[in-house]
């Protein structure tokens, strides 16, 4: 179910679908289970809901601009080590992905498994592609508010602020 490969494998959206098969259903299981996850595992999960949620937001006001696509591939790369293509942004933002489970439900799903550095991250992250178009929309700012909402997000995680030193 990873999209992105592990940080020191760089390879394609695409390419990772098609090599995905039963092996990766033990990670699934083990994610959506309950079970502990290993810190592999958990930063493969961050890397696969950062695309999802930036390739997501591209699309949420109904216009990817290609200024948006290359700042999630921009993102992705800064933030992950992984090279992505212009396709494979476009091919995680597509609608018929979300319609078998909405992406609130699988935000809501992982994000308990994501760190809460993780989760501020995506946040964070999201409102750098958001901006990118200089354009802010109101189904942006919704999207953006469902995110944080489904990451159960504080405005004070929201806005960065933390105890951790």
């Amino acid at each position: 179910m990873y999209i992105l490969p592990p940080n020191n494998h760089q390879s394609t959206f695409n390419e990772k679908e098609q090599n995905m098969g039963i092996a990766d259903l033990g990670n699934v299981l083990k994610i959506f289970g309950g079970s502990e996850i290993t810190p592999e595992e958990q930063q493969a999960l961050f890397e696969e809901v950062l695309l999802m949620v930036l390739a997501r937001a591209s699309s949420s006001d109904s216009s990817i601009q290609s200024i948006e696509v290359r700042s999630i591939q921009n993102i992705v790369e800064r933030e992950t080590g992984n090279t992505i293509s212009e396709q494979d942004v476009r091919k995680a933002a597509r609608t018929e992905l979300y319609e078998t489970t909405p992406l609130d439900k699988y935000l809501g799903s992982t994000g308990g498994k994501l760190t809460d550095r993780d989760r501020v991250a995506v946040v964070h992250l999201l409102a750098e592609v958001i901006r990118s178009d200089t354009e802010v929309s109101v189904l942006e700012i919704d999207f953006f508010n469902m995110v944080a909402g489904a990451l159960k997000m504080t405005a004070a995680e929201v806005a960065g602020l933390s105890s951790e030193s």
